[in-house]
């Protein structure tokens, strides 16, 4: 059996085949007979025995039954064999018939494809279990808890068998009625309460919780596993299966805690909009912009022009999409939307269908104080410049990244966001053949300058672990969602409409720093947590409409219309205020100025 692992050809399959397609055929004409076959019919046995070794060899070729290996049989596999037995048998039939042959048994026509069937399923069948069993034992590495239901662990167990790390000792299920149910010989040992007592009967060295991406359940898994103070891991998301530790079990993210399902996207309406098109992105090396260059690319965009002002983000940029798309064209500047003719310039040499403004200041406590101008400068007049670019080289959509700090700003970043938004609806008056669209949504997990990263280089610190106000709550989503609905929003928006995204439920900072100590391990006696105040301009709660916007539904269930939310303004005034401003001016007329077109702004005068 020890050759049994290489018998990936056809030529060594198909004679095994016909063996086994021959010795139905004997026991078809045993059984039609009662066990005891005449001679005469013995010899018509063998005299028509090559008729069903034709039939089935040339039906199992044409059905392609030897295209796979034995060893990995499945139902696809067992399903094209159960066609090709069926074209035999209809084959054999015909042809024994055609020869006339005298007082031939026709039951013999029906016993022998069930045998066959029968015998050459469970020849495939034993091979997989054999060479399962023998390729490597599931206990042979580190004890691992499944931490999921049966059916969620159904699908997590034939990429366990890979990794070797790992040995699985037992599933601990949320469905109560699964208890002592067995998968694989695996038990169910328990529910997500007896955690703690099951992992210390069975040594676990970690749980792996298979339970799907974004449900109730797995959260409920996720939590009650962290409880049991063992460290947590997860099946590969579908784009880290391409990498070295394809199919390795992961340490939990907080991603993977917070994520929700994966958005539905219209993907030819996507395909059709961005393919063998020229698509531009500014603030293309941020985390926004380069999650929407990797969306972008894998539409089959023609030619990316990527701008940044950031030499090394670009740089990074320019890495990565060269080796996961070199079938790709891609351009990579290092150019400042505050400079119009630069940004011009680039355009014209490219002449993109698309624009996607991504570029933008968006620390608050920074741009609150020293840098309110700077904020106004790329936030504004960056947005400005870059819309007019779109309009002047005929771009068909421009697509300008908003945040939900622009709905009642207290602080200058949110303000300035408001603003760009009505200086975009203002350009879309000068440009009709572009449509203008603007997208909001809150936090993004991972962003640079968020809140997680500062966290995990808190927790690697060992703390402590700040928080500004025991009560403040915000919404977040991760990086690809965001980018994937902003590209869904870009390709069904009119202009002027500014776009909402579904947050789902916010979250409580305090308590998003608490499940990423558990999720390194620790607890808050080991990495406290310490409370600092709110900070100028920081709000306890986060909002996606103002007072007297609302919003109307759209065919996509992630995203909404914003109504009462068109207030364009005059953005040639705009551009001789902040260009008039001087490199220093002072900070109160710069937020007066700010109340006096953005009224739901409030700031301290």
């Amino acid at each position: 059996m020890s050759a049994l692992p290489r018998m990936n050809s056809r030529w060594l399959q198909l004679p095994i085949d016909l063996v086994l397609v021959a010795i139905a055929w004997w026991m078809a004409f045993w059984l039609r007979f009662n066990l005891d076959t005449p001679d005469g019919f013995q010899a018509m046995m063998v005299n028509t025995l090559p008729w069903p070794l034709l039939g089935f060899g040339a039906s199992l070729l044409g059905w392609g039954v030897y295209r796979h290996i034995w060893r990995y049989t499945s139902v696809a596999e067992l399903t094209r064999l159960v066609y090709g037995v069926a074209f035999a048998s209809l084959l054999t039939a015909a042809i024994v018939l055609m020869q006339r042959v005298e007082f031939f048994p026709r039951s013999v026509l029906l016993l022998h494809p069930m045998l066959a069937l029968l015998m050459l399923g469970a020849a495939r069948a034993g091979t997989r279990l054999l060479l399962t069993g023998q390729a490597r034992p599931l206990d042979t590495g580190k004890p691992l808890l499944i931490v999921g239901s049966v059916q969620d662990a159904a699908a997590a167990l034939p990429a366990l068998r890979g990794a070797r790390l790992w040995s699985p000792v037992g599933i601990v299920s949320p469905v109560a009625a699964e208890k002592g149910r067995t998968l694989q010989g695996l038990q169910v040992l328990g529910a997500l309460a007896d955690l703690p007592r099951i992992a210390a009967r069975t040594e676990a060295a970690a749980a792996l919780v298979v339970s799907a991406a974004g449900s109730d359940a797995r959260r409920e898994a996720l939590m009650g596993a962290s409880e049991a103070g063992l460290p947590l891991l997860t099946m590969p998301r579908p784009d880290e299966w391409l990498r070295a530790e394809a199919g390795q079990p992961r340490r939990i993210e907080l991603e993977d805690l917070l994520g929700r399902a994966p958005v539905a996207l219209d993907e030819k309406g996507l395909s059709d909009l961005i393919a063998g098109q020229t698509v531009l992105v500014t603030g293309a090396g941020g985390s926004i912009g380069s999650e929407l260059c990797r969306q972008i690319a894998r539409f089959g965009v023609a030619r990316l022009v990527c701008v940044d002002v950031s030499e090394y983000a670009i740089y990074q940029l320019e890495q990565e999409l060269r080796e996961a798309h070199p079938q790709m064209q891609g351009l990579y500047y290092t150019a400042n939307v505050r400079e119009p003719d630069r940004l011009l310039a680039i355009a014209q040499l490219h002449r993109p269908a698309v624009v996607f403004h991504a570029a933008a200041y968006k620390h608050v406590p920074l741009m609150e104080s020293l840098n309110e101008i700077e904020a106004l400068r790329t936030n504004v007049l960056g947005t400005l410049n870059a819309a007019r670019m779109a309009g002047t080289v005929g771009a068909q959509r421009f697509v300008l990244i908003s945040t939900d700090k622009a709905v009642n700003p207290t602080n200058v970043m949110g303000a300035s966001k408001r603003l760009a938004e009505q200086v975009l609806q203002a350009v879309a008056s000068e440009f009709p053949s572009t449509r203008y669209v603007a997208v909001r949504f809150g936090n993004v997990l991972g962003s640079s300058g968020s809140v997680v990263p500062l966290f995990t280089q808190q927790i690697a610190r060992g703390g402590p672990v700040t928080v500004t106000h025991p009560d403040i709550v915000r919404y977040f989503m991760t990086i690809p969602e965001a980018a994937q609905l902003v590209l869904q929003a870009g390709l069904m928006g009119q202009t002027r409409q500014i776009f909402v995204l579904d947050m789902g439920e916010p979250v409580k900072i305090v308590e998003l720093a608490r499940l990423l100590i558990r999720l390194s391990g620790q607890t808050e006696q080991d990495v406290p947590i310490a409370f600092t105040g709110l900070r100028p301009g920081e709000k306890l709660f986060e909002e996606l409409l103002a007072n007297d916007e609302t919003t109307e539904p759209t065919p996509h269930p992630k995203l909404r219309v914003v109504k009462g939310a068109d207030t364009a303004v005059n953005a040639d005034a705009v551009v001789l205020w902040i260009t008039g401003a001087g490199p220093a001016p002072q900070a109160s007329d710069t937020r007066a100025w700010l109340r006096s077109l953005v009224p739901e702004y409030r700031s301290a005068p």
